[in-house]
């Protein structure tokens, strides 16, 4: 089976699950990355979801039912101290790593999220200006190529003036001030060199 098949299959099963849930949730991670900006080798799903209310037994239920099983023992000592459900998709054998959300900026997120069809699938990805911050935030060497090639895919049509202001409340937020330079450098290595 393809990894794109694979993909296409687990989140077949994994929307209807959700959708019970509220439908609060979104995509992100390399899968988002290939949405918004270019191809990457990936071997799993991350998704962010906002339970209400917030208590993942029901949701672990739901998710064996449709054929997903957890990667841990203990789910609940494990989602205490990460916030994550981790599964596996039992038919294609794919990881998908659930976030569960908290207020603030996931919740942010998952508001704007952007709905896409995979194979005639709804499944809504963080949008590509909230996914340039993620991979800012995180700012390994990866993360920023990711961030280039985003800027790159998305072109005139990436709304720069709201990473910016995205980045800025952050950096207010976390009394820091080394995002948005680190931003703008990406911005900088993406713009071609004249002549």
């Amino acid at each position: 089976m393809s990894e794109q098949t694979a993909v296409s299959s687990l989140f077949r099963a994994l929307a209807p699950v959700l959708a019970g849930f509220g439908g609060r949730w979104y995509v992100f991670g390399a899968q988002a990355v290939m949405v918004w900006g270019r191809p990457r080798l990936t071997s799993d799903v991350d998704v962010t979801v906002r339970l209400e209310p917030d208590d993942p037994s029901g949701l672990v239920a739901a998710m064996g039912s449709a054929g997903f099983d957890l990667r841990v023992q203990d789910a609940d000592d494990f989602v205490r101290r990460t916030r994550v459900l981790p599964f596996v998709h039992r038919r294609t054998g794919m990881p998908l790593d659930m976030v569960l959300a908290g207020p603030g900026l996931e919740e942010e997120f998952a508001n704007d999220a952007v709905e896409v069809s995979v194979d005639g699938v709804a499944v809504p990805f963080i949008s590509p200006v909230d996914l340039i911050v993620t991979k800012i935030l995180a700012g390994r060497p990866k993360d920023l190529e990711d961030v280039r090639g985003i800027v790159l895919a998305q072109g005139n049509g990436l709304d720069v003036a709201r990473v910016r202001r995205r980045l800025r409340q952050i950096e207010q937020a976390l009394d820091q001030s080394d995002l948005a330079p680190l931003f703008e450098a990406q911005l900088r290595a993406t713009i071609p060199k004249r002549t």
